[in-house]
């Protein structure tokens, strides 16, 4: 199970790391580059094929502005993209509409703006398809956060 992370620029990491703490937490094997699609379009190109031949599965891309970054890695493999629209201008939503708007038969599976965490939990849920210890382990996640649910809506902590 290996995830690659990758955001354009170094300011990016503080929100993609919520990613990237996810995956860990599921014990899900990840690296995270700071590659600009436009800066350094064949260091892109290259990180890309080296992790696929390491066996990456899943890529998690975000961008801010027009976002080009998860475009044109959906471009660059057949693997599944998430992207993450980045806050960098008009509260995230020039770069929601760049990524969510990818042209027919190049999809990229979008999340909420600034939300690297779903698009983690979204890896993890497209992996356990492969690996059932991993569905396991989403399955108690997932129980756990019913609890924790059921916990905080007592009678008595609502009306206390």
């Amino acid at each position: 199970m290996k995830v690659l992370i990758l955001f354009g620029s170094p300011n990016d990491q503080t929100v993609m790391k919520k990613a990237k703490d996810l995956l860990d937490q599921f014990g899900v094997h990840n690296e995270s580059y700071a590659i600009s699609a436009h800066r350094a379009p064949e260091l892109l190109e290259e990180v890309l094929h080296k992790k696929e031949e390491e066996g990456v599965e899943i890529i998690i891309a975000g961008a801010g502005l027009a976002a080009h970054l998860p475009g044109v890695v959906a471009s660059k493999t057949v693997l599944p993209v998430i992207g993450v629209p980045l806050n960098g201008a008009l509260e995230g939503l020039d770069a929601l509409l760049s990524i969510v708007q990818m042209p027919k038969e190049i999809p990229v599976a979008t999340v909420g703006i600034n939300n690297s965490f779903n698009a983690a939990m979204l890896a993890v849920e497209i992996l356990s398809i492969k690996y059932p210890e991993l569905k396991e382990k989403l399955k108690a996640y997932r129980e756990t956060m019913k609890e924790t649910i059921r916990k905080n809506n007592t009678l008595e902590v609502m009306y206390s």
